[in-house]
């Protein structure tokens, strides 16, 4: 499925992807104001420009191939959940997964501007940029001068779906620069839904997730679906595992190559699959094809490439059905991150444990948060949650 909102590798309100060379945004930038400013938007009537994060998200046709009754059929599900018998599995929530002072990432400073707006003050890579951040509710931390620092700072719309721009207070800025976590390069991109490729929140499970691989003395086979821009994926396949990376979008597959490139990984075991996730999903189940991790992302709202709608609350939970039936007879774990969604952690805690019951092992379910590092005592430095997660591990 491709993305169509997303909060905050996949991201997560969202979708901004890009991708190749061919549609990027133009480096070039106009001055406004004093102020050099890169302009992104939608062209007369409607229809994405190349490199608008619209433009990365299959669009779908008001008569869809087929007609009618093609695109009901797209509806139709690929099969019933299934009866599933047993205890369920260990509860263990809420637990919070914090990332701090990354290597490659900080949270710098959060707070209220002088129009009462919430932003967040990050560093990306050598950049630091400023962006909306409706849950920033206080006032900032740290003085004017810090953020005045900015290297790019989104502006415009602040609804967390809503278009706007980049301003570069200091230089003009290029499109993309590059960057690095957990020791894999990748590009970060400025998109005009605000995004820049990378939700570092993520970085609790792609930590684990490599942990997992390096330490299970076998080569293991991760799904990553709803894979976006392929950092996870990447930093899977250094780890050693044969990954396979799935994304509706083929400009955010695109991206994803780039990134492999860039980080000197193009002889690793990935594969590239540019598909609805449900019906690859699916496939596999058919085939009988397994997998030891299983990472998914899903968007609230999404569009697939031939008519496919995804909404996560009519269709998670044959999705983590289907999901169970892909794991290996060795599972390491499945992983469930929800963005931009009003509920509980607990909603997908406890859909994560009956689609589990019987297989034992234990739920861990709770928030990814980021905290703050730019302040000299720890104890003022805040938390912004980003995201809910639920993942199964075995014991």
């Amino acid at each position: 499925m491709a993305r169509a909102g997303k909060r905050a590798d996949g991201g997560r309100a969202e979708d901004t992807r890009s991708s190749d060379k061919r549609n990027r945004h133009p480096s070039a930038s106009v001055k406004d104001g004093g102020k050099h400013i890169a302009k992104e938007g939608k062209r007369p009537g409607g229809k994405p420009k190349a490199g608008h994060p619209d433009a990365l998200k299959p669009q779908i046709r008001s008569n869809p191939p087929g007609g009618l009754a093609a695109k009901a059929a797209a509806q139709t599900p690929v099969r019933e959940l299934a009866a599933r018998t047993g205890a369920l599995p260990r509860a263990h929530a809420p637990l919070i997964l914090e990332i701090a002072d990354e290597d490659g990432y900080r949270l710098i400073d959060s707070g209220l501007n002088e129009h009462g707006q919430g932003e967040k003050l990050e560093l990306y890579g050598d950049l630091r940029i400023v962006r909306p951040e409706a849950q920033a509710l206080w006032p900032r931390g740290l003085a004017d001068a810090e953020w005045n620092k900015a290297d790019a700072q989104f502006t415009g719309d602040t609804d967390e779906d809503g278009l706007g721009r980049w301003a570069f207070p200091r230089q003009p800025l290029g499109e993309t620069w590059p960057m690095q976590l957990l020791g894999t390069d990748f590009y970060g991109r400025l998109t005009s839904f605000r995004h820049v490729g990378v939700f570092p929140e993520q970085i609790a499970h792609w930590r684990w997730m490599r942990e997992r691989i390096e330490l299970a003395g076998r080569p293991l086979k991760v799904l990553n679906l709803f894979g976006y821009t392929g950092v996870a994926s990447l930093i899977a396949a250094k780890a050693g595992a044969e990954v396979t990376h799935v994304d509706a979008s083929k400009k955010a597959i695109g991206w994803a190559r780039e990134n492999q490139a860039l980080a000197g990984l193009e002889a690793k075991p990935v594969r590239w699959i540019c598909e609805d996730a449900m019906k690859f999903i699916a496939r596999e189940e058919r085939r009988g094809n397994r997998y030891d991790i299983i990472l998914t992302d899903p968007p609230k709202f999404g569009r697939g490439p031939n008519g496919e709608v995804w909404q996560l609350f009519e269709h998670l939970p044959l999705m983590l059905d289907i999901c169970r039936n892909l794991l290996s007879d060795k599972p390491e774990g499945l992983v469930l991150t929800a963005y931009s969604i009003r509920a509980s952690f607990y909603a997908i805690h406890e859909l994560m444990r009956e689609t589990m019951r019987g297989a034992g092992g234990v739920v861990e379910s709770g928030e990814l948060i980021l905290r703050e590092t730019g302040k000299p005592d720890p104890a003022d430095c805040r938390a912004l949650s980003t995201s809910l997660y639920a993942r199964w591990l075995p014991e």
